[in-house]
């Protein structure tokens, strides 16, 4: 079975990658548009990394800083 990667805007449906349904409402999501993270996990820009992004679309809202959002994340992961 070949399957294919999607990248998390492709994934997700959120609609705010460049050109987006709802990329003038809420702006490109950062993840889209950051080369930095290129080709990691096979990704465009940061499309397979988009938790390391700041400023990504998340739970129905806009996430902070990295150091903001990786802190919350690990304590939601250890309990």
């Amino acid at each position: 079975m070949d399957k294919t990667i999607e990248n998390c805007w492709e994934f997700m449906k959120y609609g705010r990658e460049p050109g987006g349904s709802r990329a003038d409402e809420f702006g490109v999501c950062p993840a889209a548009t950051d080369a930095s993270f290129n080709e990691i996990n096979a990704g465009r820009n940061g499309g397979r990394i988009c938790w390391a992004v700041a400023g990504t679309f998340c739970d129905n809202q806009v996430q902070g800083t990295f150091k903001h959002f990786r802190s919350g994340r690990r304590a939601a992961q250890n309990p």
